[in-house]
């Protein structure tokens, strides 16, 4: 697992290859990083499922309810298979973006 900060934001990139362990992982650690916006970056796994996938929900869930922006980057998976809950994309430039337009967001009010 390598963590990343910058500014209001936290990568989190699986190293290992075992999304379970990984989730686990994070799961555990996640009062370290309760108060960033947090981008999961597993893009290493290329035989993603829906289930993989949509195991980060309740993770992402409870960050959200924080008022903080959760995004998953992951490849050749089927983004409209995945939960609409979740926020998925391809690289971690367009989750940099989404956490940029959901703090405007916040600070609009919506």
């Amino acid at each position: 697992m390598k963590v990343e900060q910058k500014g209001h934001t936290v990568t989190i990139k699986d190293t290992q290859g075992d999304l379970v362990s990984f989730l686990m992982k994070v799961t555990h650690e996640y009062k370290t990083f309760e108060k960033h916006n947090m981008i999961i970056d597993i893009s290493l796994h290329q035989d993603l499922t829906v289930k993989g996938i949509n195991s980060f929900l309740p993770l992402s869930k409870m960050h959200k309810k924080a008022k903080k922006s959760f995004v998953i980057v992951a490849v050749g998976v089927d983004f409209n298979a995945a939960s609409d809950k979740l926020a998925l994309v391809p690289t971690v430039l367009e989750a940099q973006d989404i956490i940029g337009m959901e703090e405007i967001e916040r600070d609009l009010g919506f």
